[in-house]
């Protein structure tokens, strides 16, 4: 361990120290925003103090053996395996001190569009919103359907989502979830084809983490406001009272809805809280290019000739193009069983993030 890496790892063990003190305090947990933060950060650093624990434990206990070994010949086999497990905690250790995304132990807000193709684009956009909230359910994850729009065979024009963790842990939604914003293709013989014909089409999806109120202010002098009818698929009425809205924030152009609660004032506090997660993206995005960030960006057209992903029914497969993913096991990842995939990006991102160090 070089001298910068070890100082990197005495203050980030002091900062653990320190965190763990201010959450012991009752006042903390008075402001459960300033608690929550200071909880997730604390979640991060346990991992690495934990590890450095052991490290320093097994050290010790490598110490002895070898001192013991002078005088019993029995202790040397002991020295050995104990030295065989120090190059492992060490590269632990390296891989937990890489750079962390800061939003990693964040909810997220996902958006899903249906693109090219008419009403078999919405079907597969339903497919896709199906797809997620039963990924959710598998994770023990709360999802909250913030608006949609359903065409007139029942798909998914358009649907917003929420996605909260049950808050365990270093990492959260955007951490697992993250790789997922872009242009998802899909090949199959549409309900709407009479020739059994194989079409393609696309479904978009965004997805950003989920802003806290204290992290981007809006100025209500900013805001349009619209309040119309809820609607159903095919755009028919399906509400007496002007209960949904729609928000407009002047500066930037960006538009959200939201129509799903009763209230009109349960939908603008839905809407806003999906404006809050749009403006800080478009802000840490602006900042990404302005410091030539290699940052990954995801893709805003739905356009099928720029995917991310395919979705083949008739050879049940599924191939992410980023990182050369692919499995036959379509009809179970669009039952929810998405880990194989996320776990491919997830292990490429690491290995990428490991590389830099290098």
């Amino acid at each position: 361990m070089t001298r910068s890496v070890a100082e990197s790892v005495d203050a980030l063990l002091a900062e653990h120290a320190e965190l763990e003190g201010q959450l012991a305090d009752p006042d903390v947990h008075a402001d459960p925003v300033a608690a929550r933060r200071l909880g997730r950060r604390y979640a991060e650093l346990a991992p690495i103090a934990q590890t450095v624990k052991e490290l320093e434990g097994l050290r010790s206990d490598l110490a002895a053996a070898r001192e013991l070994a002078k005088e019993d010949p029995s202790f040397a086999e002991e020295a050995e395996e104990l030295a065989g497990r120090i190059p492992v905690l060490e590269a632990k250790l390296t891989e937990l001190l890489l750079p962390r995304d800061p939003h990693d132990s964040a909810d997220v807000v996902m958006e899903i569009k249906s693109g090219e193709g008419g009403e078999e684009s919405a079907l597969f956009a339903g497919d896709l919103l199906r797809m997620y909230l039963r990924y959710a359910e598998r994770q023990g994850w709360r999802t909250e359907l913030l608006d949609e729009v359903r065409s007139d065979l029942n798909g998914h024009k358009d649907a917003t989502l929420a996605i909260k963790g049950r808050g365990e842990g270093p990492d959260g939604v955007w951490a697992r979830l993250k790789f997922e914003g872009g242009v998802h293709r899909v090949q199959r013989v549409p309900v709407t084809e009479s020739q059994g014909r194989i079409h393609t089409s696309a479904a978009g999806v965004l997805v950003y983490p989920e802003a806290e109120d204290v992290e981007v202010e809006i100025d209500e002098k900013d805001l349009r406001i619209d309040v119309f009818r809820s609607s159903g698929k095919g755009g028919q009425s399906v509400n007496t009272t002007d209960s949904a809205v729609r928000i407009t924030h002047l500066p930037t152009g960006v538009v959200v809805s939201c129509q799903n609660e009763r209230s009109q004032l349960q939908n603008k506090a839905r809407a806003m809280q999906v404006l809050r997660s749009r403006l800080q993206a478009i802000a840490e995005e602006e900042a990404a290019r302005t410091a030539s960030d290699a940052r990954r960006s995801q893709i805003r057209t739905v356009d099928r000739s720029e995917r991310i992903r395919t979705y083949n029914f008739p050879e049940n497969r599924i191939s992410d193009h980023r990182v050369n993913y692919k499995a036959y096991n379509l009809d179970q990842v669009l039952d929810g069983e998405l880990d194989g995939v996320l776990n491919a990006l997830a292990e490429a991102d690491r290995a990428e993030r490991l590389g830099q160090q290098g």
